[in-house]
């Protein structure tokens, strides 16, 4: 589902940022919809992410029951395990519920 493409320059570090501010989930507990924004940072090696699926596969948190832990983890894993990059960060800062903003942050070592 996670598509890649050969790094144009694999000899070089160099860092991609993407976000994505309009990101959904489902709080498993509440049934009610979480917003947040996901930005992803990775220095790739020799693949990188392809956006269209990327785009794609995030719709699909749309309608699952997840907490935000687990769909920032879920996020890491899929996306290293798809292009291996030499690092790589995912963030999620979500709104705020009940007055309380969360943001987690997951590395690959």
């Amino acid at each position: 589902m996670l598509e890649t493409f050969d790094n144009p320059r694999p000899e070089r570090d160099y860092e991609i940022e993407i976000v994505c501010p309009e990101f959904t989930s489902v709080c498993p507990k509440t049934g009610l919809p979480d917003f947040g924004t996901i930005t992803i940072r990775y220095v790739p090696d020799k693949r990188c992410v392809e956006l269209k699926s990327l785009k794609y596969y995030l719709g699909e948190f749309r309608n699952r029951g997840i907490f935000y832990e687990a769909a920032v983890n879920a996020i890491l894993d899929d996306l290293a395990t798809a292009c291996e990059p030499r690092t790589m960060t995912i963030e999620g800062a979500f709104t705020a519920r009940g007055g309380i903003t969360t943001k987690v942050v997951a590395k690959t070592p």
